[in-house]
């Protein structure tokens, strides 16, 4: 059993051949997929994806890249957006500095904004951080009573131990099969087994030996591979791990720990 923690099927790069690609998955072992939204229209398009598959769930975001187009009237329509049942986390949320394609005031504003929607409707966070550790952790701090997962984790074993000890997960994507992902592998190699999930980011990110082409969840395989090989165990104990993390993490198949008797 895999579990792609982090896919974007809105993308337009799955356009032509969409509804194929997903109605094989089952068939190859992929089975459950959370489609990561990050503005309205994608939160809109992963919401019927969600409803069409049933092992595709969603999130409800604004990527940083996108904060700048965010308005007053987001939060209130994700809320609602949020009770739907397949909507399992906010995100992707967060900062990114390497290409500020939305002011950096705005991004630390828009994520502030959303985790606080996080908080209110007590769902897990997807988080996005590239080039802007200290400002994102000390918007999480702000809020110790929330966690989620830190995708694509871009940090050190540092920045990964401070995360773990506040209760977040990590997850990893192809980048771990490349030759300079040497902060990875520590990560992967130090993490406590219960915090490791795994993602393909696709269409971006595709591994090795796919590397240079669209990826998909059919190359999570070689993600579980490459952490497999560090772990010491198999390829299927590591994918039935972390998906066992994912499952928890989002309440896919468990009774909700917010709910009341």
């Amino acid at each position: 059993m895999y579990f792609d923690t982090h896919a974007h099927y809105d993308n337009g790069r799955f356009d032509e051949d969409r509804d194929e690609l997903l109605g094989s998955m089952p068939g190859a072992g992929i089975s459950l997929i959370l489609n990561v939204a990050y503005n309205m229209e994608s939160t809109e398009s992963s919401l019927e994806l969600a409803e069409k598959y049933p092992f595709i769930y969603s999130s409800v975001g604004f990527h940083p890249h996108d904060a700048k187009d965010m308005t007053d009237e987001t939060v209130p329509v994700f809320e609602k957006l949020l009770s739907h049942p397949k909507a399992v986390a906010v995100g992707e949320i967060g900062l990114d500095y390497h290409y500020d394609l939305s002011p950096r005031e705005v991004q630390k504003a828009r994520f502030r904004e959303q985790m606080e929607l996080a908080r209110r409707v007590k769902k897990p966070v997807v988080v996005h951080m590239r080039d802007a550790t200290q400002d994102t952790l000390d918007i999480v701090r702000d809020f110790p009573d929330l966690t989620g997962v830190f995708h694509c984790f871009p940090g050190s074993w540092e920045t990964a131990e401070i995360l773990l000890d506040m209760g977040w997960h990590l997850s990893f994507t192809g980048v771990i099969t490349f030759n300079n992902a040497r902060k990875a592998l520590e990560v992967i190699e130090k993490i406590p087994k219960d915090r490791l999930m795994l993602e393909t980011d696709c269409p971006y990110m595709a591994p090795e030996p796919m590397r240079g082409r669209r990826n998909s969840s059919l190359f999570l395989p070689y993600v579980a591979e490459k952490v497999a090989e560090i772990w010491g165990v198999t390829k299927e104990e590591a994918a039935a791990v972390t998906a066992e993390n994912g499952r928890r993490l989002f309440e896919i198949g468990f009774e909700s720990k917010h709910q009341t008797v």
